[in-house]
């Protein structure tokens, strides 16, 4: 399996052993990336051709598999080139594009060039023992209709100081916060209500990382990780326009409903939930590592796991990166017949996130009803260009 690399980000890079021990047919041909802040990276993934320019890649080399990991607000233009070419399987770290006029392009773009079945997005909490665990019980009628999910991702000063500190502190390249870091949660929970958003509404700011927060002597937090290309040296230094908590309320087109809470400064991480069914709950926490599933009726405690997964095994997306990279493999290699989500999830998730940042910057409720007739009518090639 040949593969080439678009954009050489932590992401990718951090997959690229997973995939070579994962699938020994695995042969990275070749890297397009502008560097020069990526040669460690470079030299680590050791492909046997370098480019600056992603055309240039793809005219002299035909590829099994192409991997996008570039910057968000460069997918679009990088999976334009993927479509376009002969390459029968395209892989795209999340998010997908960044804005809604880019998802409605990008639908065009997947119509005209069978994309839906040739791409697939590194949404990797998909792949996490407790997310199937909660999809198991699903399948299994534990939870009976889905009613209502409480969902939260909260994440600590030293990642959240990272964020105001990296490129992705302007929305303008990240999509925002809730695209970049939260489409994740934002892509479960759709899974398991099993419908779109239809109406969506939001609240949230920035308290914590602007210049009259700015603490005293520094602290260790800001050591712990490291800004990428156009980082910034402060995190309090009030740049970018992203946010540092923020509330959301969605309400599905079959009636179900989210509550989700996101925010940069908890000092004892967690990202859990509580979906409620009519027939039972599913609660889980993927930092704390536990899935509990009760039946309504009676109270009675199903199943009681306080260590789900590779026995408490935290590193890598929950242990949710290995798998994935195994899935992967399989799939490209013809032994798994579909991966967990399409990029069509991957893409609604997104808009989601998205309309949630305009219903907080609008204060508004955000329809969705129009959005999807253009959507559909995107995906199956009947929009204008």
């Amino acid at each position: 399996m040949k593969a080439g690399i678009i954009g050489l980000g932590a992401r990718i890079a951090s997959l690229l052993p997973r995939m070579r021990a994962a699938c020994p047919e695995f042969e990275l041909l070749a890297v397009a990336d502008p560097g020069p802040g990526h040669q460690d990276r470079l030299a680590e993934a050791a492909p046997a051709h370098v480019y600056t320019d992603p055309a240039g890649m793809l005219a002299a080399h035909r590829f099994d598999l192409l991997m996008i990991g570039s910057p968000n607000y460069l997918h679009l233009d990088h999976l334009r080139l993927a479509l376009a070419s002969d390459t029968p399987h395209i892989f795209a770290e999340k998010p997908v594009v960044i804005s809604l006029d880019e998802t409605l392009e990008l639908a065009r773009l997947l119509a005209a060039h069978d994309g839906v079945r040739r791409v697939g997005v590194g949404m990797v909490l998909r792949y996490s023992a407790l997310y199937r665990a909660v999809r198991a019980a699903q399948a299994e009628g534990h939870l009976g209709e889905i009613m209502s999910i409480e969902a939260a991702e909260h994440i600590g000063p030293y990642h959240g100081s990272f964020f105001m500190r990296d490129w992705r502190r302007d929305s303008a390249m990240s999509g925002g916060f809730m695209l970049e870091k939260c489409c994740h949660d934002l892509d479960l929970y759709q899974g398991v209500a099993g419908a779109r958003a239809a109406r969506v509404a939001s609240f949230g700011g920035r308290k914590k990382y602007l210049p009259e927060r700015r603490p005293a002597s520094a602290p260790a937090y800001l050591q712990e990780m490291s800004p990428r290309w156009g980082g910034a040296g402060d995190a309090f230094s009030g740049e970018g326009d992203l946010i540092d908590y923020q509330t959301a309320l969605v309400e599905y087109e079959n009636g179900a409903t989210l509550a989700f809470h996101t925010n940069m400064n908890v000092p004892d991480e967690f990202r859990r939930f509580a979906v409620i069914g009519t027939d039972g709950m599913a609660e889980g926490d993927f930092i704390r590592n536990f899935f509990r599933l009760t039946r309504s009726d009676d109270g009675a405690v199903l199943r009681d796991d306080p260590a789900i997964g590779t026995d408490g095994n935290q590193k890598g997306h929950y242990g949710a990166d290995q798998a994935m990279a195994e899935d992967l493999c399989a799939y490209y290699m013809g032994r798994l017949p579909a991966l967990p989500l399409t990029v069509t999830d991957a893409l609604e998730a997104g808009v989601t996130a998205l309309a949630m940042d305009r219903a907080r910057k609008e204060g508004r409720i955000v329809d969705l009803t129009d959005f999807w007739t253009r959507f559909d009518e995107a995906l199956a090639g009947r929009a204008a260009a």
